[in-house]
């Protein structure tokens, strides 16, 4: 079998690697010379334990799975299971934290509340105050930067995958056949379109009413910390953002502690995870209203800046970068992905949100099971 996939982001470049895995030749298309949009531009959480449960959890648990299986054959992933741990500053925070503990699911996501002197064992860089934090074993890591490009690396060593980067995707021609911006025209047994976020042009003239929307967030990264940041860390107002935490608790948090002004007015919650070479990647905000602004604005950094400074116990390192990235989402947010044949051989597959990266590869898995691959 022929398979073109068309987006090299981290969702098109797993179905390239089930396709490849399953012994067919791929020819994969990417209108960039290479990957840039948000598969390059996120924390690199492999984030299981904030997901709704159901299929948006079993998902999320089989995808773990495959990124560590992936991971120990493609060393440039920098897959890490290095776990999460969510510190509470007092009452309301910490009932929340137990609650999600009482969920049926609790030890399928490894969750575990530890004392303040517990979490400080597993993560001595949190010397800021705090009571307690929920830990999350299952939850992990790689490097967004740099982990296309290594599964790249690792298709091409098959000898049955090619790129073909600089190349946009302008039209569907016949049956599971595309036409490029140079006028060639590849053909295959299964088209799968991964376009991410670029919602517009060819994919906007085949489903005009694409149940997906695009959403913008803003993120920064340091110089390196000098020291290991053993876990990922979130606040509790990531729990206002995960559906994982929906409970009687949750409520109560939100009807007695408001969130911080700026927070609130950038949908914002802290997530703080270390690349390899000893940086933090830091965020982050959300934005959906339509035209997203051009620029970016400060208040969030700094907000963002004191929340991970309160748990450090010490000043961020120097900010070395800041951007604005956008990603696809499904409009009715219990979807894990829209999935829709466009054309006769032609699938379209996008719209995971924040969950790209975490579920990729369990995505395009089942793509490759519902296509018979």
């Amino acid at each position: 079998m022929r398979v073109i996939v068309v987006g090299a982001g981290v969702v098109g470049t797993m179905h390239a690697w089930h396709a490849v895995e399953r012994g067919h030749e791929v020819v994969q298309i990417e209108r960039e010379t290479e990957a840039r949009g948000a598969s390059l531009r996120n924390f690199g959480q492999i984030w299981v334990s904030g997901r709704a449960g159901g299929e948006e959890l079993e998902t999320a648990l089989r995808a773990r799975e495959l990124w560590e299986g992936i991971g120990a054959r493609v060393p440039g992933l920098g897959f890490r299971a290095i776990g999460s741990l969510t510190p509470v500053r007092n009452g309301l925070e910490l009932a929340v934290a137990e609650a999600a503990l009482s969920r049926p699911d609790a030890a399928a996501r490894g969750y575990k509340l530890l004392t303040a002197e517990e979490a400080r064992a597993l993560n001595p860089a949190l010397r800021g105050a705090f009571e307690a934090a929920l830990w999350c074993e299952r939850d992990a890591a790689v490097e967004p930067r740099t982990a296309p490009l290594a599964l790249k690396q690792a298709l091409l060593a098959t000898g049955r995958y090619t790129f073909l980067g600089g190349r946009e995707v302008r039209e569907v021609v016949g049956h599971n056949a595309v036409r490029d911006d140079h006028g060639d025209v590849h053909t295959g047994d299964a088209v799968v379109l991964c376009t991410g976020a670029w919602l517009g042009g060819l994919v906007k003239e085949l489903v005009p009413d694409l149940p997906v929307r695009r959403v913008r967030l803003q993120m920064m990264q340091t110089e390196p910390l000098g020291e290991t940041l053993t876990t990922s860390v979130a606040d509790a107002d990531s729990f206002r953002y995960y559906p994982a935490y929906a409970s009687a608790a949750l409520d109560a948090l939100n009807a007695g502690q408001a969130q911080d002004p700026t927070a609130a007015a950038h949908r914002m919650q802290l997530l703080m995870v270390q690349r390899r070479d000893g940086a933090l990647t830091i965020g982050d905000t959300h934005e959906y209203e339509h035209p997203f602004a051009f620029d970016v604005v400060e208040e969030p950094y700094e907000h963002v800046a004191r929340v991970a400074e309160s748990f450090l116990g010490r000043p961020l390192p120097k900010i070395r970068h800041r951007w604005a990235g956008v990603y696809a989402q499904c409009t009715d947010t219990s979807r894990v992905v829209h999935r829709q044949q466009v054309r006769e051989g032609v699938w379209l597959v996008t719209g995971p949100g924040g969950r790209g990266m975490t579920c990729s590869p369990a995505i395009a898995e089942t793509t490759a099971n519902e296509l018979g691959w």
